[in-house]
């Protein structure tokens, strides 16, 4: 019998402070596809907004956690592809002046999967046993999408959820407007950008919207809630793992 292989869940700060819930989601997809689940206590912020910011030092300083926190495991995964984009594409990178700790970086990206990614690719999870009514629309984060090549993998699962129809918005690759630090520094023009994007929700068609990445379902969410639009907006792990409480924006919604 083939060992388990041993997990470990980098749950990502949004998903901690604003929608365990997908924490809970992931751990029980990842369990349903036969592994060994593990959640380093020592984990924290993958460094992204100091690494965007151009704070290499502070971004340095909290990589150096992280490749603590998950050393020793088979693989890590994520429910985010932004977090997993630092990891796997950025942090070899980001220690280029330190050849032992960019080998060390290397080796933790070569083991850094995305949660959706990693179960279709890796685990080879062909369909999930859940069941959500409704009509749904999903976003393309550019992370995941540009980064990592996450684009068929939540389709495909998605397709094997009971009771769900997903349509197809227009403009699906399409920025959110998020960006981390951009939807601070230059705010006029990320309103812009989620305006055009709450737009196509709207036209799809769906009553739900879906995406692999808090930060792009917050943004996009905080947009609908403000026009009193009442698509709900789920985090795909939720649906797949049939762990859908209140939406994001509704009472008690963990937020």
């Amino acid at each position: 019998m083939t060992e388990k292989p041993r997990v470990a869940l980098f749950v990502t700060c949004l998903v901690d402070l604003f929608r365990p819930s997908v924490g809970f989601a992931s751990v029980k997809l990842l369990e349903d596809a036969g592994c060994t689940v593990e959640v380093p206590r020592l984990q924290s912020c993958c460094g992204q907004p100091a690494y965007n910011s151009g704070d290499r030092k502070s971004a340095q300083a909290v990589a150096r956690t992280v490749l603590s926190a998950f050393a020793g495991f088979d693989y890590v995964v994520a429910p985010s592809g932004s977090c997993t984009g630092m990891i796997k594409v950025h942090y070899p990178a980001l220690f280029a002046d330190d050849a032992a700790t960019a080998t060390r970086a290397r080796e933790l990206a070569g083991r850094t999967y995305e949660l959706i990614s990693f179960l279709v690719d890796v685990m080879k999870v062909e369909r999930v046993s859940a069941r959500y009514d409704g009509v749904a629309t999903y976003h393309d984060a550019c992370s995941g999408l540009r980064e990592l090549g996450v684009k068929a993998q939540p389709r495909q699962l998605l397709a094997s959820v009971e009771g769900l129809t997903v349509k197809e918005m227009r403009d699906c690759e399409v920025c959110c407007g998020f960006g981390g630090t951009f939807a601070i520094k230059y705010g006029d023009i990320s309103d812009k950008i989620v305006g055009e994007k709450t737009d196509n929700i709207r036209a799809s068609g769906a009553d739900t919207l879906l995406a692999g990445d808090m930060g792009c379902l917050l943004n996009m969410a905080g947009k609908l809630e403000r026009a009193g639009d009442p698509t709900k907006v789920r985090h795909v792990a939720e649906v797949l793992a049939g762990i859908t409480g209140p939406a994001l924006g509704e009472p008690g919604d963990g937020a």
